[in-house]
């Protein structure tokens, strides 16, 4: 990376009000939307993909705050706000705007790719895996219609098939890598071979909210339930199990880091529970909990409500919970 391009990134990423990114800018060019594992890790992923992104005379946009890497539509709306920014003043080719994520923050593409498909030509996940969007119940499949989604999920994830599975049976526009792994620049020639539609023929746009009707040249303004059409199926992905561990609601887990237990990544900032960011669960009712894997593939089993002790080690100290196992209304 050049030091005048680090220069121009660092500057817009101190002087843009919050919240902050990364930048390296050409304009009138396409643009890579990086959704990096964590704010912590953005500076060093966006200084891994500038080469290769700067190479094909794209711009390489990346946020550093955890408020644009949730699969949430707080996130999305601060990430597209900040998106609009850039677009203003880099004037680029709006047909190309493309999204990755890396780690956690493929959750994320998940997410954005369906609630806002026609901010994106096309998207990719690096690692991680769906399961954060899918349990937000609002990851609908329809419309990723005209946004091919690539997913490259780690080595021996052992939840990749299923996961994969529930996406294309809803109808997720799911992209097959050509082989894997993929290389920076193989992952790159793929996005730009896709363009984001401007005005296509048919549009599939499911929503709960009017705040997320807005579809290529369709807006939902208001939604009449009682006039709901239910010979057409939902495209809603379907939860799986949709068991939580009620430790309070908005935290995550780290799926890809490595054991003893699953590593606490992230909390909402609303978070009232007891957890903190970096506290390993290491057991749940008596089940060893081997890493983020064992974490999520045990939620995957769980089929009814009820109370558990909970294991967490935080640093030096290993501290007992009581939580409960929760499944969505209806389930238990």
């Amino acid at each position: 990376m050049s030091a005048l391009v680090w220069v121009a990134a660092m500057l817009l990423a101190v002087c843009m009000e919050e919240p902050a990114v990364l930048l390296s800018p050409v304009k009138g060019a396409p643009i890579m939307v990086l959704l990096p594992d964590s704010p912590q890790l953005a500076q060093q992923a966006f200084q891994r993909w500038e080469p290769a992104v700067s190479s094909h005379g794209w711009s390489l946009l990346a946020p550093t705050t955890a408020d644009m890497l949730a699969p949430a539509d707080m996130a999305l709306r601060a990430l597209e706000a900040t998106l609009e920014k850039v677009q203003a003043r880099l004037a680029p080719d709006r047909q190309r705007i493309y999204l990755v994520g890396e780690g956690a923050g493929a959750s994320a593409v998940f997410y954005f790719a369906s609630r806002r498909p026609d901010l994106w030509a096309a998207a990719a996940a690096v690692g991680g895996n769906p399961r954060s969007a899918i349990e937000t119940n609002r990851l609908f499949a329809a419309n990723t219609l005209h946004v091919p989604v690539l997913w490259l999920p780690p080595e021996q994830d052992r939840l990749a098939e299923s996961l994969r599975a529930r996406l294309l049976q809803a109808g997720y526009n799911l992209a097959k890598p050509t082989r894997v792994p993929l290389s920076q620049a193989e992952l790159l020639t793929w996005l730009a071979q896709h363009t984001r539609p401007t005005h296509p023929n048919r549009i599939d746009c499911e929503t709960g909210d009017p705040a997320f009707g807005r579809c290529y040249w369709a807006q939902i303004t208001e939604l009449d339930f009682s006039r709901r059409n239910d010979v057409l199926g939902s495209s809603r992905v379907n939860l799986g199990s949709g068991a939580w561990l009620d430790l309070g609601r908005g935290f995550s887990v780290d799926a890809e880091a490595e054991g003893p237990g699953a590593v606490v990544s992230g909390l909402a900032q609303d978070y009232k529970g007891p957890l903190r960011v970096g506290d390993r669960i290491v057991a749940i009712a008596g089940k060893p909990i081997a890493d983020g894997r064992a974490y999520l593939e045990f939620m995957e089993t769980q089929r009814e409500e009820r109370g558990v002790g909970v294991i967490v080690d935080r640093g030096p100290q290993r501290l007992r919970l009581e939580a409960r196992i929760r499944l969505p209304q209806g389930r238990n």
